[in-house]
């Protein structure tokens, strides 16, 4: 179920439409999205590179910075532990490149390696055997990214090896709860680099792993220039690439586009395009975007589950193998493999949610207001997934759980009302390990507590029923009159949409859907015209449950309230303007 509500965000919109130059249509999207202030609203409209914030504003990143800096210089052997996800391969390869560089203008090039903990092996982040291994491999330091924040008892075994560690993350610091007041629980290492610290005063908290390890090269790189030991020019290509695979990774682990994530993105996209790693180019042709001008769909929906996969159903490591490649022919054997990969991984998802659907209805589940299924046949590296899909039919946060070789794992997709991290900690004693924030979670379970976990994560629980109705936003309740090309060139501006920054939504009451019919190969479309009491009609389409709206215009009529996008459609070389329809109501029926 949903309900449509109108955004009432209030500003000058006049007044910032005039400083600005832009539409006031185009000002109160920005309110809507919380762009406030000339500064800010600046930034996002026309922010570049170099307004992005200074790396030094983070907690411990200049004590980062020396220690790396000095340990390079020393030769001292590091290891860089990362994570199997798009974020933390990204930001593996980020710290690779980084250290591998300043290592050779030190002399030392050989004394970098990387480990990937493998999703079944090891499970998330780190863990005693990755420490035991690096202690056998006479690792001196370990430099984590995307991971470390939580692993406070493996970096205290750590430190009783003599590795030395530093901490490069960007997830919730754990904490106890002490009263109505939170002790947070910082892991004891050389330096901790995570936004999330609360004595951190970095002014945006929402960036991903790939952009702190990217902002730990970015210091390196000023540390280093300001000594004297490097040109500008030569560090040029190396932050251009880091700063691609930084973009990557914010589009691949779902960062809200706001801020200075809205920037990196922005810029980011043309330099993926534009990067000169075969192994990007590689994949890029092979999922059929070369010459494409790429958007974060095609980085959240096709590439970047080609580096999920890998880390799924393979290992992670054959990503790097990738963007690694010394030559394009060597890349698009990998790129081809992967691709392979992804399309497997697809087939054992689709099975995995049907299997979950079924156990949901046959067993009553979806009464409960946290969702728990045990799937454990299904592959661990598939929970995440199959649960992000229940989320989304169903409105509810939810747990996939599987076995693993070592007790049962899960992943958790939450909802807006629901802090999945933070209700989790409420049943800590549990876990065997779990870790997250608000949306989303990883945890591991003692066998055969799986029916324990469902019933005591929903006694803790205090959503209420309307916590589960989807709210729709309206940003301007606007007549299809006032689309215009002018107006849809000023919306540009706002690109790129994504998690954060949602394509503006726009609504009318009471339009005519005229002449529509179900179009496409598989006709999953349907595609007409929306015409306003006004007369001014666009061409429209509806990509969702289209063969349930055309028979509701059937039953109903071709008169219904709208929200819709307009955007611009090219067809054989000619541009038009297109109506698309995101939602509708007919009168007499409920939203679908």
């Amino acid at each position: 179920m949903e309900k449509w509500y109108i955004e009432v965000k209030r500003a000058d919109f006049d007044g910032i439409a005039k400083r600005f130059h832009i539409s006031p249509v185009v000002a109160r999207l920005l309110r809507n999205r919380d762009v406030i202030g000339d500064e800010q609203i600046d930034l996002f409209l026309n922010g570049k590179k170099e307004d992005l914030y200074d790396p030094f504003l983070m907690a411990d990143m200049e004590k980062a910075v020396m220690l790396v800096r000095d340990y390079l210089q020393e030769g001292k052997k590091i290891r860089i532990i990362g994570d199997y996800d798009i974020d933390g391969i990204c930001s593996a390869f980020i710290l690779q490149k980084g250290f591998s560089f300043l290592a050779e203008k030190a002399g030392r090039a050989d004394c970098i390696d990387v480990v990937i903990p493998h999703r079944i092996e090891d499970g998330y982040g780190l863990n005693d055997r990755l420490i035991t291994q690096a202690g056998e491999d006479g690792i001196e330091v370990i430099v984590t990214c995307d991971n470390g924040i939580a692993a406070g008892a493996q970096i205290a075994y750590a430190k009783k090896l003599g590795i030395s560690v530093i901490v490069t993350d960007h997830h919730e610091v754990p904490f106890e709860q002490e009263g109505d007041k939170r002790r947070y629980l910082l892991p004891e290492a050389e330096a901790v680099v995570d936004p999330k610290r609360e004595d951190c005063s970095y002014p945006f908290k929402g960036i991903c792993g790939g952009v702190v390890a990217y902002k730990l090269i970015l210091g390196l790189v000023l540390q280093r220039e300001k000594e004297g030991c490097i040109e500008k020019e030569e560090t040029k290509a190396l932050l251009d690439e880091c700063f691609a695979f930084a973009a990557f990774a914010t589009v691949g682990d779902v960062m809200e586009l706001k801020d200075e994530n809205h920037v990196l993105v922005k810029h980011g996209l043309k330099a993926i395009a534009s990067s000169s790693n075969f192994g990007l180019q590689a994949l890029i042709e092979q999922c059929g975007l070369k010459d494409k001008e790429l958007t974060t769909y095609h980085i959240g929906f096709i590439l970047g589950p080609c580096f999920n996969a890998s880390g799924r159903l393979d290992s992670a490591e054959r990503i790097l193998e990738l963007l690694h490649a010394p030559s394009k022919r060597e890349a698009m054997v990998i790129a081809r493999e992967l691709r392979e990969i992804n399309a497997k991984r697809q087939e054992l998802t689709g099975k995995g949610l049907e299997e979950a659907i079924e156990l949901v209805e046959k067993q009553g589940l979806s009464k409960d207001r946290v969702l728990v299924v045990y799937l454990p046949d299904v592959h661990e590296s598939l929970a995440g997934i199959i649960a992000g899909r229940l989320r989304e039919r169903y409105g509810k946060p939810v747990f996939v759980l599987t076995d693993g070789e070592e007790g049962i794992k899960g992943s958790g997709r939450s909802i807006d009302a629901y802090h999945m991290y933070e209700e989790m900690t409420k049943v800590k004693d549990i876990f065997l390990k779990f870790g997250g924030h608000k949306m989303a979670a990883g945890l591991s379970l003692p066998k055969g507590s799986a029916e324990e976990f469902r019933k005591r994560i929903n006694s803790v629980c205090t959503l209420q029923e309307e916590d589960f109705v989807e709210r729709i936003m309206i940003d301007v309740p606007m007549p299809i009159d006032y689309v215009s090309a002018d107006l849809l060139s000023q919306m540009q501006c706002l690109k790129p949409y994504g998690t954060g920054n949602k394509e503006p939504s726009f609504a009318q009451k009471g339009v005519i859907l005229q002449g529509f019919s179900l179009i496409g190969k598989q006709k999953n479309v349907a595609k007409g015209r929306v015409v306003s009491d006004g007369g001014v009609s666009f061409e429209g389409i509806y990509f969702k449950d289209s063969a349930a709206f055309m028979e509701k215009i059937q039953k109903y009529g071709n008169k219904a309230d709208i929200i819709y996008t307009p955007e611009e459609n090219t067809f054989r070389g000619q541009t038009s303007i297109q109506i698309v329809i995101k939602y509708i109501k007919f009168p007499g029926e409920e939203t679908i």
